[in-house]
């Protein structure tokens, strides 16, 4: 997720910088060698480079789209979950599967579901059990890309780390051997770049997907424990299937 901002802050830091060795700036840029991380990233810039900042961008806006939506107000608002539980303190079954048909909070939308299941206690907690799961499984699923990209991204840092081996290799082939330590050590900075792209990406997507992870998990658990006292209040069905 930070490769985006680590490119443009990282050049203000380094581009200022001296090479490996002491060696003064001017002489580096006379052999045509940025060290800063910013040269780093334009010479190292390909197909891996692309998929890694095009990961952190989608990171940062999954990122962005879990702090609107997983709030406990979003999946458990107070009103909705006050409302349904008063509902059933009192009896009044109708009143609540008319409200909870165009509720969408978590414990709406597992007692609409529980509400339409069988003709007995039994099949609505059934019911109400596999709708929370379900519910719980879809809040997971929001986050859940955060997880990809998290273990997504050390993998293609290493794969464009190897890429760029192969080719500071294939350098020193194709010169007979006669290459120059400046000339392997910028081929193996640059396959090293990757690496610490991927990093970037990584890092920061898999905290923010544990921190999230263990909010969806704390609130899905608030709502199917409150979903379970309610069902626990549903009277059994009379032969006409109504309440």
């Amino acid at each position: 997720m930070a490769t985006v901002v680590l490119t443009a802050v990282c050049s203000l830091a380094f581009s200022q910088g001296t090479p490996p060795g002491g060696a003064p700036e001017s002489q580096a840029a006379g052999q045509g060698v940025d060290w800063g991380l910013w040269g780093l990233f334009r010479q190292s810039f390909d197909v891996f480079t692309v998929l890694l900042v095009g990961g952190s961008v989608i990171a940062v806006a999954v990122a962005i789209s879990c702090l609107i939506d997983i709030r406990e107000s979003r999946i458990l608002p107070r009103e909705s979950t006050n409302r349904i539980i008063d509902l059933a303190a009192v009896g009044r079954w109708q009143d609540l599967r008319e409200f909870v048909a165009r509720d969408e909070s978590f414990v709406g939308r597992v007692m609409r579901t529980a509400l339409a299941a069988g003709s007995t206690r039994d099949a609505v907690r059934e019911s109400a059990e596999l709708a929370a799961a379900e519910e719980a499984a879809r809040w997971f699923r929001r986050i859940e890309l955060l997880n990809v990209i998290g273990n997504l991204g050390p993998l293609i840092g290493l794969a464009g780390t190897v890429y760029g081996m192969i080719l500071a290799f294939a350098s020193l082939s194709a010169s007979g051997g006669q290459a120059g330590p400046s000339d392997l050590s910028l081929g193996i900075s640059k396959a090293l770049f990757h690496t610490l792209l991927g990093l970037c990406l990584a890092i920061p997507c898999l905290f923010v997907f544990g921190l999230y992870r263990s909010v969806v998990d704390r609130i899905c658990t608030r709502g199917t424990v409150i979903c379970g006292r309610v069902v626990e209040q549903v009277p059994e069905h009379d032969p006409t299937g109504r309440k």
